[in-house]
């Protein structure tokens, strides 16, 4: 029987999980519980190989994170997730995710002008790790999709790092780099020109959710060109998008 003393539980967790489960455990149980699972997603991501998944039939969340700046290694945090499933090019509206996040830190005026989400709003949110649990949950082990993938890509792994001590695992696909390899000529790849070009209404911008939502309607008008290229795989996908 094991010895769940105070002392003996964190020997437990320090043999399953390391020493930061273990310390974390001493302060907050929640917390260690979401450390736990964020940790054993991670490690279950890669197991399986997607690339002969045929893209008719992929799924994937495209998501979007609004942060208090661009510099996560520099103070800088999430301040709310949102996403959307997609299965082959059919966005599911009615499978979305969305929370805010407590930064503990003061949000920018710039950035709560530009969001619409006040130092209130986002004082009343839960915390980082809780959060960060709730939406790797909704993702399980599905694509990860976003506009410009790099930036919300290095908030993850930052947010990662600090939680769990982790990496995020999950392979990823940059609706930008779709767009350069689909019309090479074209100047102007944000995300406001590449909806205004294939007539997509702007719902809302810089609001996670509204974001992921135009994005996935992105994603559903790529597919059909992709399929017409005779792209019919992830792997095939990933081939053509590395010369790019």
């Amino acid at each position: 029987m094991k010895d769940m003393r105070p002392a003996g539980r964190m020997w437990h967790l320090y043999k399953m999980g390391g020493l930061t489960p273990a310390l974390t455990s001493m302060f907050d149980a929640q917390s260690a519980q979401q450390m736990a699972f964020i940790r054993s997603m991670l490690k279950e991501q890669r197991k399986d190989s997607l690339f002969e998944i045929p893209l008719h039939a992929m799924e994937i969340v495209v998501f979007d994170l609004e942060t208090t700046g661009f510099s996560p290694y520099n103070g800088d945090e999430i301040i709310s997730f949102g996403a959307v499933s997609v299965i082959g090019g059919e966005v599911q509206t009615q499978d979305t995710f969305y929370k805010m996040v407590n930064p503990k830190r003061k949000i920018p005026d710039e950035i709560v002008k530009l969001t619409g989400i006040t130092n209130e709003m986002a004082g009343d949110a839960p915390d980082l790790i809780g959060v960060l649990s709730d939406f790797l949950e909704f993702v399980q082990q599905k694509i990860l999709v976003a506009h410009a993938i790099g930036h919300d890509k290095s908030f993850l792994n930052s947010a990662l790092w600090r939680t769990s001590k982790v990496s995020l695992s999950h392979r990823v696909l940059d609706i930008m780099m779709i767009a350069k390899w689909l019309m090479p000529k074209r100047k102007n790849l944000g995300l406001d020109s590449l909806l205004h070009a294939y007539g997509i209404p702007v719902t809302g911008r810089h609001h996670a959710l509204e974001d992921a939502l135009m994005t996935a309607q992105l994603w559903s008008r790529f597919m059909e060109e992709i399929r017409a290229r005779d792209v019919d795989t992830l792997g095939d996908l990933y081939a053509l998008l590395s010369h790019h």
